[in-house]
């Protein structure tokens, strides 16, 4: 017997819907997916809504045809920019003769972060773990059967604005969908991209998109920072647009292009400047004098964020780059580590279809699902529909 999953990703620039489907066997693949452009969103508000239904129906109709299928239900991602991250460190007591953390416990725990939460402004879209700790031993994120009288724990909370809820439901109700449940965008991205070994050394990603940028701080299975600054991709190719005086698609195509740390004459851009015009090429140092100062002022933005988190990383903390506004630049990684002064790295690659970093969002919502889908319908140890990146990675 076949299942579907499906699911809907808004990021900065483009509408991603995916459909998955899962067999008898629980192996799980993407049967379809559907990309449409639309103009995104800033400071929590959509650039240009009246359209916003359109670019939904393209990307749902895209998707649905490749799948063959009609949706009549959908998993939606919230994006960061909608987004807000709370953490709690709480504690419990172990009593009795031979005192050892229960899942009694454990519940427990999330029950007193629960409390210490509210109230707050928001629907709470995720709760994970960052770390317990038993009688201030090491951190873990599997506690039970350990022995000790206290057991404590940073617990995060992932709190979406109702506006987005409630506008992207009613948006699917005009197309007859029904919205199964929200998922954090930022968490599910995190937690697929980034390791385990990662995570538990604290890790940081920065997804660079069109119109923002997502700074996440992970720590075991929990996002316990995150910040979505007001620049992007975007607006790297206005200022592009604007210095050499040229079309914006001219100057995104120039953008995509520029290659990083080269200088001379050697490296140049030629773009066409529309129908029936010669193309004008550009020299490297003309282009980066209108390029970098945005990158740069992105990059301080960034670095500004990370140190305004409070969050002191450890010596073997990793800073992971992602999203299309930079990662796909040659030398781009290394532009962005010489201006935070760290060393910053791709993320791994999980997929084969849609590996691209311009999905990672998407992709990383779809594996946050399947995860919840697993825990409620199998137990941990059986695999279930967690296969479902194995059949895109084939490990």
């Amino acid at each position: 017997m076949k299942s579907t999953i499906a699911a809907i990703d808004f990021g900065t620039s483009k509408i991603v819907t995916l459909i998955s489907e899962t067999s008898g066997n629980q192996r799980c693949d993407i049967v379809g997916a559907g990309i449409a452009a639309y103009d995104g969103y800033i400071d929590g508000e959509w650039n240009n809504p009246v359209v916003l239904n359109d670019a939904i129906l393209q990307s749902v109709t895209e998707a649905e045809s490749q799948a063959r299928r009609k949706l009549r239900e959908i998993n939606v991602g919230v994006p960061g920019e909608f987004t807000r991250v709370y953490v709690v460190e709480t504690s419990v007591t172990i009593q009795g003769a031979d005192p050892r953390v229960s899942p009694k416990h454990v519940e427990k725990i999330f029950t007193e972060a629960d409390k210490q939460l509210s109230p707050v402004r928001g629907v709470v879209v995720h709760r994970s773990p960052a770390w317990f700790m038993v009688d201030g031993g090491k951190k873990t994120l599997e506690p039970v059967g350990m022995k000790g009288s206290e057991l404590k724990a940073l617990v995060s909370f992932v709190v979406a604005d109702t506006f987005f809820l409630d506008d992207i439901m009613a948006r699917l109700r005009d197309l007859n969908i029904a919205v199964s449940g929200f998922f954090s965008s930022c968490t599910g991205e995190a937690m697929l991209y980034l390791l385990e070994e990662d995570r538990d050394r604290t890790a940081t990603l920065i997804d660079i998109g069109y119109t923002c940028t997502d700074v996440m701080v992970v720590e075991g299975d929990a996002v316990i920072y995150q910040k979505s600054l007001p620049v992007g991709g975007g607006h790297i190719s206005a200022d592009i647009a604007e210095g050499l005086k040229i079309p914006l698609a001219s100057a995104e195509q120039i953008k995509r292009e520029y290659v990083y740390g080269v200088s001379g004459k050697n490296q140049s851009y030629s773009v066409s400047l529309g129908e029936g015009v010669k193309q004008e090429s550009f020299q490297q140092e003309d282009v980066a004098a209108v390029l970098e100062p945005r990158v740069d002022e992105i990059s301080d933005m960034i670095k500004s964020s990370i140190e305004e988190s409070g969050i002191k990383p450890s010596n073997w903390s990793t800073i992971f780059l992602t999203g299309g506004g930079l990662a796909l630049n040659r030398g781009g990684r290394d532009y962005l580590s010489g201006r935070l002064g760290k060393p910053v790295r791709e993320t791994v690659k999980r997929t084969i279809k849609l590996s691209s970093p311009v999905y990672a969002s998407a992709m990383g919502l779809m594996d946050l699902i399947i995860d919840t889908v697993e825990a409620r319908t199998a137990p941990s140890s059986s695999g279930g529909v967690k296969d479902f990146f194995k059949s895109l990675l084939g490990s």
